[in-house]
């Protein structure tokens, strides 16, 4: 069954796999975060994403938009259907095979049923530049509706957490995170921000060095894959 998105701080509905979420961190301000989506499958939130066009959402390729609390049916939300799922072809190719290297290449567009429309509420979020250099060593946030306890429910409101960036291995991004803070099932997909700029797409697990215990959470980095994003959203469908 294919997903609904809602603008999570304004609401998009979209349905996937299940992941985790942020343990600890604090309530966003409410609608702080208008681009963030909440990817929904019948009714029950599975992961984060981003609005990135208001026909597409970017998120993790294992798995609503507008709104702050995704049990209440806030006058911001908008909930929309996605009609494709497009994952990053050698996610797919190493999926078949059973290939863990799958996590890698973690990530999927959606296309969305209908367009959401953007206000205060719902806004897309610009992806960088294809010259874009991560930056190193620089405060940045993570926010997700992931589970606020090990073994708990994931959060019905938007919780966030500040990182640590540091210098990315292969094609992720790896950072510190204050203890007991965490991210948790429920929270893949979602954006690694820094100064205003999606650099990464959260991921729960990824084994390999990068994830070490000095540097106890990955993101995937985006700007690899700016020119297959591109390819997608600008070709009629």
């Amino acid at each position: 069954m294919l997903p609904h998105i809602f603008p999570l701080l304004s609401f998009l509905t979209l349905s996937g796999a299940m992941e985790t979420g942020i343990v600890g961190g604090k309530e966003v301000k409410k609608h702080s975060r208008p681009y963030l989506v909440s990817v929904q499958q019948h009714g029950s939130h599975k992961c984060g994403g981003i609005l990135i066009r208001k026909d597409f959402v970017l998120t993790a390729a294992h798995f609503v938009l507008g709104a702050h609390n995704i049990q209440k049916r806030e006058k911001s939300q908008q909930r929309i259907k996605v009609i494709k799922n497009i994952w990053h072809p050698k996610y797919k190719k190493y999926t078949d095979e059973g290939d863990w290297r799958n996590l890698s290449v973690d990530i999927m567009l959606l296309k969305l049923k209908s367009n959401a429309k953007l206000d205060k509420f719902v806004k897309a979020l610009a992806l960088p530049s294809k010259n874009n250099k991560p930056p190193v060593n620089v405060k940045c946030t993570i926010a997700g509706w992931g589970m606020r306890n090990p073994g708990g429910k994931t959060s019905d409101v938007l919780y966030e957490t500040s990182v640590l960036l540091l210098p990315p291995c292969n094609l992720t991004l790896r950072y510190t995170i204050p203890l007991p803070v965490t991210i948790a099932i429920g929270d893949s997909g979602g954006p690694l921000v820094c100064s205003a700029k999606p650099q990464g797409l959260a991921i729960y697990t990824y084994p390999d060095k990068c994830n070490e215990p000095d540097y106890p959470q990955v993101s995937l980095n985006i700007t690899p894959f700016l020119d297959w994003i591109a390819s997608v959203i600008n070709k009629k469908m």
